[in-house]
Formats: C-alpha cells, sequence, structure tokens
C-alpha cells in the first residue's frame, strides 16, 4: 500500500465558505532544523512545513488558519510565529508560554497575533494542571483563551477547575477520548455541561485520532462530533489537525474528513456558521463578507 502524501489531499465534495478557517493545524521545521533540545519521543512530521500547508489549504478552500505550537519545541513559539507571519492576516496563533512569562512577552505575542496558551495533557505537554488557574488568569488580560488537549475520560476530575476558569476555553478534538465513548459516558456528560456555560468551544476535529472502527466514517468518534454540533453548533469549531502529527506514516485523507463534517452539519448554513462565524468570534479573524 502507498503511504499517502499529506501535502496532496483529496479536494472536498462541496467548496467551503468564504472565510472558512482551519482552527487547529501545526508547523514544523525541517529534520534538520529542529532544535537540539526537542524531545526524542516526538518522530519527525514529513512535509510539515508552512509552504507545503499552504498547497493543501488551497486545494481544500479553506481562507484562514490558526498555527497551533506543536509540543516537540516546548516554549519555543519561533516556529509556530515564523508560520504566522507568513500567513498574515489570515494567521492567528496558539503558544505555549511559562508561568512566569512577562506581560511585555505576553503584549508582544498578542501583537503578532497569538490568541491562546496551549495546555497539552498527554504526553510531553509542557504545562501541568496545577498551572492552569494562574496562567489562564495572566493571559485573560490579553484577551487569550486556554485551549486544552486531554483525554476526555478524565474531565469530570477537572469539571470544577474548568467552570471557574476566567477566560474562554477551547477543547481540541470531541474532547479526545483515548478510547471511544458513548455520548452518555461522564467525561462526555462533563464536556457538554462546559459548552452549555456559554465559555467553551470545541473542536470537531481528529476523529481518526481514537478512532477503534477507523477510516471511512470513524463511527465511534464521529458520534461525538455529531451529537456536539446538534447540541451546540455555536460552540463548535473545525479544525484540521494538519500534519497530522500522531500519524505521520499513514495520515488520512483532508478532503475526506472536510466531507465527513459537512455530513454532521447536516447543512451548508450550519457548516459557514462553525468555519466562519465562530472562528472569528473566537480567534478575533474580520467577519467575511
Amino acid at each position: 500500500m502507498t503511504m499517502r502524501d499529506i501535502r496532496h489531499p483529496s479536494a472536498p465534495a462541496t467548496a467551503l465558505p468564504a472565510g472558512a478557517t482551519d482552527c487547529h493545524m501545526h508547523a514544523y521545521l525541517a529534520p534538520s532544523e529542529r532544535p537540539t533540545d526537542a524531545a526524542a519521543a516526538f518522530p519527525p512530521v514529513p512535509h510539515g512545513s508552512i509552504e507545503n500547508y499552504l498547497r493543501v489549504q488551497k486545494r481544500l478552500g479553506l481562507s484562514r488558519a490558526v498555527v497551533v505550537q506543536p509540543s516537540v519545541y516546548g516554549f519555543d513559539n519561533s516556529p509556530t510565529l515564523a508560520a504566522m507571519a507568513t500567513l498574515g492576516a489570515n494567521g492567528r496563533g496558539i503558544a505555549v508560554v511559562p508561568p512566569d512569562v512577562s506581560d511585555n512577552q505576553l503584549i508582544r505575542l498578542t501583537n503578532l497575533g497569538v490568541r491562546g496558551v496551549r495546555f497539552f495533557m498527554l504526553s510531553g505537554g509542557a504545562l501541568p494542571w496545577d498551572c492552569l488557574p494562574g496562567l489562564a488568569a495572566r493571559v485573560a488580560q490579553f484577551g487569550w483563551h486556554v485551549q486544552l488537549q486531554t483525554d476526555g475520560r478524565k474531565l469530570a476530575d477537572h469539571a470544577a477547575m474548568l467552570h471557574a476558569l476566567p477566560c474562554r476555553l477551547v477543547i481540541d478534538h470531541n474532547g479526545k477520548f483515548l478510547a471511544p465513548v458513548e455520548t452518555t459516558h461522564a467525561g462526555f456528560r462533563t464536556l457538554l455541561e462546559l459548552v452549555d456555560r456559554g465559555n467553551t468551544w470545541v473542536k470537531t476535529s481528529g476523529v481518526y485520532e481514537t478512532s477503534v472502527e477507523g477510516a471511512p466514517d470513524y463511527a465511534d468518534v464521529s458520534a461525538l462530533a455529531k451529537k456536539l454540533i446538534e447540541v451546540a453548533p455555536e460552540r463548535c469549531l473545525f479544525a484540521t489537525n494538519w500534519p497530522h502529527p500522531t500519524k505521520p506514516h499513514a495520515p488520512p485523507d483532508d478532503g475526506h474528513l472536510i466531507d465527513l463534517f459537512m455530513q454532521w452539519c447536516g447543512n451548508a448554513r450550519t457548516a459557514a456558521r462553525i468555519m466562519v462565524d465562530n472562528a472569528a468570534e473566537v480567534y478575533g479573524f474580520e467577519r467575511a463578507t
């Protein structure tokens, strides 16, 4: 079987609305450019440059992108900032900053287009749970949100902390349940409760990462994405998770993933709200005309 090349996805069956935004992608340096202290546990990501992403973005019909700091770079946000600069006004960023980050540095990052701080609560993350409340309070002053990726099965354990955050919360990949769950699971119920409070958004992305049933429909995890869109389309976001760093040698087809997303939405109006309006609200893009 020939490995799929992430630079050449299928084109979606449906044209995307003007201003359609990819709310979660990464930009990687070439292997020769990787920082010497990059964690050895992270495999290289083939073709993960911003230049290759721009080709994919055009192929898919996406207009805007949010560059999320890869865990492998720790607190060195320079690769993410460089990718954001390439995207210009159509780019925003999510950074990883230490708890003692200065106000001047937060001002600088805000001016460059950063709109959130990433908490990656899986292997390789730079920030632990006990840093979350204090750092959330710091970045809230600059209009940032907390972007959280964790095993959704543990969300209920942290519900009180998350409900008390003084800023917006964006949760990755349908809650990122590391083993697929039913919509009645306590962790998914916690996710719905967070969304219901009106200050939490969820990315309906990455279904391929944790699905047991697998392609083409990823039905076990797709059921969670579809439920979120059904219950709260105004709190959902779209993302590709390009270049699919957990699947570097067997990435999914991005065009097919967009087609699945359109199926979950059920109609073009819902898709446009999620891809355009919600993204503009959360990341501060100008409203598409």
